[in-house]
């Protein structure tokens, strides 16, 4: 049995859609428990009227709740009974398998890395997210927002967590792995990843290396993996979520400019349906946490229940079940140490 605890007060549709993601999740897969974190009367007031196995859903209570405009630290250190910090020390004490919480970004990362610590031969974990392609694959890119400045040796120790995640989480055999660049050719980029290529290169033993790749080429599918520091990471990230919204709005406000554009789009309404539903973060799940000594799982701020249920069902419980952080500790205790200099 996989035991989820949901920080079911994060996100900016607390508690109910929260709860109704991880009540789907259990219904969905059959080892699944799912532990609602939260204050019990709020928890117990969203749950009445609802269908679940009940068997394997309960309540822990937790009274506070970090809220998204609190400061990181503060939070951790004075809401130690929040819901947030309740779920990650679950985990911590072996009491669930993974923390799921759509809740402040910062709070959730300095947490886990209190509680859990790093995983040996790691100096600094990765939010890692997995994004489409329009080969209708998928890519896994990190670090998108941990650490804004990395090393050239903390860019290959990204790469390879990276590629155990895909080969484990996402089934892909030998992931390719990329570093993102303002070129393809071998001496492109600046010190820091002009060193990380070299590196990357002798460590290739471990995964397929497929160089250079630039921004544009990433959702072309020309490599599995791509590694970059926060800093960038997190501006593609944004970027390419602003250029989304933007165009689907652009297509809405074209589709019903007059009566000829509504028939082309109800002619065109199954395969926009499709492509959006291929671009909706929610079909992808949360962002894990590579690089700590524990399962987590950060959902986006936004997260209803399909986005939840997704984090818990095709991030969550395949990263717990398939015992990731355990092969990415076998894999750095099997190398030399890649350690900063």
């Amino acid at each position: 049995m996989i035991r989820i605890a949901l920080d079911t007060m994060g996100g900016d549709h607390a508690p109910d859609e929260i709860v109704k993601g991880g009540l789907s999740a259990a219904a969905e897969v059959a080892d699944l428990e799912i532990l609602l974190v939260g204050p019990q009367d709020v928890l117990q007031k969203s749950l009445a009227g609802q269908s679940y196995p009940k068997n394997r859903v309960k309540i822990i209570h937790a009274p506070e709740v970090i809220t998204s405009d609190e400061a990181p630290a503060l939070a951790v250190r004075r809401k130690k009974d929040s819901s947030m910090i309740t779920a990650v020390c679950m985990v911590k004490k072996g009491e669930a398998d993974a923390v799921v919480s759509a809740g402040n970004t910062g709070a959730l990362m300095a947490g886990s890395l209190l509680m859990f610590g790093r995983i040996p031969g790691i100096e600094r974990p990765a939010l890692t997210i997995v994004t489409p392609t329009f080969n209708g694959n998928n890519v896994v890119l990190l670090d998108v927002g941990a650490n804004m400045d990395a090393k050239a040796e903390q860019l290959v120790q990204y790469a390879l967590m990276g590629s155990i995640y895909a080969r484990e989480v996402l089934e892909k055999h030998n992931p390719r792995v990329g570093l993102i660049n303002v070129g393809t050719e071998d001496n492109k980029g600046n010190e820091q990843t002009k060193k990380a290529f070299e590196q990357l290169k002798d460590t290739a033993e471990s995964f397929s290396f497929a160089g250079n790749v630039e921004a544009r080429d990433i959702f072309a599918g020309v490599a599995d993996v791509v590694v970059c520091d926060g800093f960038v990471g997190n501006i593609l990230l944004k970027s390419v979520e602003g250029m989304s919204l933007g165009i689907f709005a652009a297509l809405q406000e074209a589709f019903t400019a007059n009566t000829r554009s509504k028939l082309g789009a109800a002619l065109l309404l199954p395969q926009l349906r499709a492509l959006k539903k291929k671009l909706d973060y929610a079909e992808y799940g949360g962002a894990p946490l590579l690089g700590v000594n524990g399962v987590c799982i950060k959902s986006h701020g936004s997260s209803k229940a399909r986005a939840i249920h997704t984090a818990i069902v095709r991030q969550a419980y395949p990263y717990a079940r398939q015992n990731v952080n355990e092969q990415i500790r076998n894999q750095f205790a099997a190398n030399e140490p890649i350690v900063a200099v």
